[in-house]
């Protein structure tokens, strides 16, 4: 489970089976201080009708294909809320 921004959508023509009228959105994970962190942005399916700007909580490895209408389909990522407000406690 991470934090992420929605940074971009991704248009696919063909799909696999079974992702067909999924969105695809592309995301970039967060720090705990809300910073992007190092590494490539990723593709994520969209459970939650997120928006580019949105800061969403997503889901990695086989709980997103949880996440899509039809089970066990091949992804690596699903966006399943989107985050009003973020409260940290901040320890000295």
């Amino acid at each position: 489970m991470f934090l992420a921004r929605v940074i971009g959508t991704v248009v696919a023509s063909v799909k696999y089976e079974g992702l067909e009228g999924v969105k695809l959105l592309l995301v970039e994970a967060l720090d705990s201080a809300g910073a992007p962190k190092d590494g490539p942005p990723i593709v994520a399916c969209d459970a939650a009708q997120a928006g580019v700007g949105d800061h969403v909580y997503c889901v990695s490895a086989r709980e997103a294909s949880h996440a899509t209408p039809v089970r066990f389909v091949p992804v690596d990522a699903a966006i399943v809320g989107i985050v009003d407000r973020v409260d940290r406690e901040v320890t000295s």
